[in-house]
């Protein structure tokens, strides 16, 4: 089942983190970002929070299950969405531990061409 679009823009307005909490749609379902980090997935509505020990410590002991068949387990959070305080801590703790994207192949290249042509 699909997630629907005002789950995604519920949590959203939950986390008061405004534009810096985005989304993209994938697969039926969505992966919300964090400052250009991934830092869960919402999938048939529910949201899954990336395990991190920080985020560990503050929910406790948290439900953990897979977002989809296959997966490795997130943190579920279902009572830390009526929390708006908590919400956008569990988010701001899980994206200071994850490290930043590595950039993608043509962004390396560019990278690359860009110093080859400052080095002459």
């Amino acid at each position: 089942m699909a997630s629907d679009l005002s789950t995604i823009e519920y949590i959203v307005d939950q986390s008061l983190l405004g534009a810096r909490l985005s989304y993209w749609r994938m697969f039926g379902e969505y992966a919300l970002y964090l400052n250009t980090k991934v830092v869960g997935l919402v999938c048939n509505n529910q949201l899954f929070l990336k395990p991190t020990d920080a985020a560990r410590a503050l929910l406790g002991t948290p439900t953990e299950a897979p977002p989809y068949p296959g997966a490795k387990n997130y943190f579920v959070l279902d009572e830390a969405l009526e929390d708006s305080q908590l919400l956008r801590e569990l988010l701001e703790v899980t994206e200071a531990a994850l490290p930043f994207p590595k950039p993608k192949p043509a962004a390396q290249k560019k990278a690359a061409a860009s110093k080859k042509l400052s080095s002459r």
